[in-house]
């Protein structure tokens, strides 16, 4: 090999260089029946040459410079031969391949999202698990790239289907696992502001106002239905904080907001307010009832044996309020008075049913 030449001159770079100028060209065509699918399996094959024409030849750091201006060369109208982006192929082939060994059939699925967000992935992501975590879940709800930054920024590896529940002792084993994945613990509302003596009405009053947010935090599938929804019981009538219908799980969520450390007497009340919802809104159709109790801090032995002879599922998990709030979120929220006349006009309405 004569190594003294300019790497764009040697017989071995010139061969490979032609090789690859012929499969993305036969990429080129593929990629009219399925663009990504074609472009990704491009983007591997191309991964594992960098990574092994740097480990097997003497280009060295030189090899990606030069290999992005003789394709951008080529190809001028490809934006994804730029140095920066054969980098990120190179990190991305690496990332699963070399420093995970991924299963070939996994690599299938890589290719099912597009490339910024397998980006976005690698860039985040400090293990498999959850990097494919992450693949999966963008494929199954169609996230943006937005939104998968977000969920990822906001750990939801670690927190999905962790909540505190009785759902396997009351629920069908198939209904069970996927009403339990559905629920997070903690909950993050880092997208409101309040004041440090913040009552449940006003936690109320943040989450619906920004309730695009607040489905975004509980997840696919929640439709929401209202706050302080009444419900007339014998001669009383009684309401709900927060009333939601889960389309996937087929069934309604009720969900009952403390400001307080959890208390075995919270369940027993969001206990009565699930069979209410079961005897005057559910549908035959409908799947039981779920109650999600939602307080500032828990004990989890206490939550448990709560839980443990409650007949109705119900779930336990903290939630987290914004510590700093960015300047430029600051005009998006309710202020204080906003928040204070809001909650005098409902706590009026609701004396005046209650008489």
């Amino acid at each position: 090999m004569a190594t003294n030449l300019p790497i764009h001159q040697q017989p071995d770079y010139r061969t490979w260089l032609a090789d690859l100028k012929s499969r993305f060209a036969s990429a080129q065509v593929k990629a009219a029946v399925s663009v990504n699918t074609s472009l990704l399996d491009f983007y591997w094959g191309l991964g594992k040459d960098i990574h092994q024409k740097q480990a097997n030849s003497p280009w060295g750091a030189g090899l990606i410079t030069q290999l992005s201006q003789d394709l951008r060369s080529e190809f001028p109208d490809i934006k994804g031969f730029s140095k920066r982006n054969l980098e990120q192929v190179r990190r991305w082939y690496r990332f699963y391949a070399v420093e995970h060994s991924i299963a070939q059939q996994a690599v299938a699925q890589l290719q099912l999202i597009p490339w910024g967000h397998n980006l976005v992935i690698i860039s985040k992501s400090n293990s498999l698990d959850e990097a494919l975590y992450y693949v999966q879940m963008t494929q199954q709800h169609s996230w943006s790239r937005a939104v998968l930054t977000h969920q990822i920024e906001s750990d939801l590896w670690q927190r999905e289907g962790k909540a505190i529940t009785n759902f396997s002792q009351v629920l069908p084993a198939p209904q069970s696992e996927l009403a339990q994945q559905t629920l997070k613990d903690p909950y993050l509302f880092d997208f409101i502001s309040l004041t440090k003596d913040y009552t449940e009405r006003e936690i109320e009053l943040a989450l619906v106002e920004h309730i695009t947010h607040f489905l975004l935090e509980l997840g696919a599938g929640f439709a929401y239905m209202g706050r302080q929804v009444p419900l007339q019981v014998s001669d009383q009538e009684f309401f709900l904080d927060l009333l939601f219908y889960h389309v996937n799980l087929q069934c309604y969520v009720v969900i009952e907001l403390k400001t307080k450390t959890f208390s075995p007497e919270h369940a027993g009340k969001l206990n009565f307010y699930i069979k209410a919802v079961d005897e005057l809104m559910k549908k035959p159709t409908d799947n039981p009832t779920i109650g999600l109790l939602l307080c500032k801090e828990k004990d989890q032995l206490i939550a448990e044996w709560a839980l443990s002879d409650i007949h109705k599922p119900i779930g336990v998990s903290e939630y987290q309020l914004t510590k700093h709030l960015p300047t430029e979120l600051q005009s998006k929220l309710p202020t204080v008075e906003q928040i204070e006349s809001e909650l005098e006009a409902d706590l009026r309405t609701k004396d005046e049913k209650e008489k």
